[in-house]
């Protein structure tokens, strides 16, 4: 059923008030294809649950909601199995799928909004963790010839929150179920990360452990979308090379930083805007939260463009502070 002048405010986690001119939900593969043949020349657009994107002004076309459903066991051995998961399905209720069964490799990622289909597009990542690491491979659909592809690990050139999907095949492809590779015990865990070390102190190291360490840390920094709207971290952590790092920490020694590469050094992106005295700040109806600077808010009437207007502004400032270009993890739309 195809609808008419939709309000996407209970679409998307940020609650914009932004409208699209027909919106349906896409229930399968079949379903899909038939209700792109009928867009002919209307534009159109796919959302999951909102939760990684930022609307700032009405859409003249078609949104399309992916809502396939399923969780199916292709593969197994004695150490691992291969799952197939449909791309409409709550990426943490998947995780909790998986702890129940007492697989491993996924309980870092718990409490991440959003669905599967998603989460390799952003690569999505948490605790010392990411969804490359599990992946496996992804069946999509290409747009141009409306003909199915699976796409392996090889092929999806994952980055730090990126993929092919964000870059060379950004609005060419829609990705539909998603295959994993997750371990049976006994389980190779990760706790390398110092705030899930801390927090897993005194308690044993099981995944079900790690996931409800994880869970708490993410509801004590994160603001709950259901009660204050937000897209979650705006801005990737930047990464600069060697030198320019030396030449911040001789001003700043405090300066917090992460190994990535023999020449690149990963800064926290949230320390930056905390220096620049963003932390906590209101705009009108748009700010930035008061416990995770990484996370701008809408108050509640802000418009896309107000949340966009401030994310510019803190881009501005950091260049101008620190000489570091910050880059949004939100997609805008």
């Amino acid at each position: 059923m195809i609808k008419k002048n939709i309000s996407l405010k209970n679409y998307n986690t940020f609650g914009i008030d932004a409208k699209t001119k027909y919106f349906s939900e896409i229930s399968n593969e079949k379903d899909l294809v038939e209700k792109i043949k009928k867009c002919k020349k209307t534009p159109f657009r796919i959302l999951g649950e909102g939760s990684n994107i930022l609307l700032t002004k009405d859409y003249n076309g078609f949104t399309f909601i992916i809502k396939n459903k399923g969780i199916n066991i292709l593969q197994e051995n004695e150490y691992e199995i291969v799952v197939e998961v449909q791309a409409g399905e709550n990426w943490h209720d998947f995780v909790l799928w998986a702890l129940e069964k007492d697989y491993a490799g996924i309980e870092n990622l718990a409490l991440i909004p959003g669905t599967v289909g998603a989460a390799p597009i952003q690569n999505i990542g948490a605790y010392g963790m990411e969804l490359k690491t599990v992946f496996k491979s992804c069946r999509a659909l290409e747009i141009e010839t409306l003909t199915f592809k699976i796409f392996n690990k090889k092929d999806c050139d994952f980055g730090y929150r990126s993929s092919i999907f964000k870059k060379e095949l950004k609005e060419k492809i829609i990705i539909t179920s998603v295959c994993f590779v997750l371990q049976k015990p006994p389980h190779k865990m990760n706790t390398d990360y110092d705030p899930l070390k801390n927090a897993l102190k005194g308690k044993k190291n099981t995944i079900q452990n790690i996931a409800d360490a994880v869970i708490d840390i993410r509801k004590s920094k994160l603001p709950d979308p259901s009660k204050i709207g937000n897209g979650g971290s705006f801005f990737k952590n930047p990464i600069i090379n060697n030198d320019k790092f030396l030449k911040l920490k001789s001003k700043y020694p405090e300066i917090p930083n992460f190994f990535e590469s023999s020449n690149k050094i990963k800064i926290p992106a949230a320390w930056l805007i905390e220096k620049i005295g963003y932390k906590g700040k209101r705009f009108g109806n748009a700010g930035i939260h008061n416990k995770q600077a990484l996370v701008i808010v809408n108050y509640g009437n802000a418009k896309g463009r107000d949340i966009l207007m401030l994310a510019k502004e803190i881009q501005d400032k950091i260049l101008i502070h620190f000489g570091i270009k910050l880059e949004s993890e939100v997609n805008l739309f």
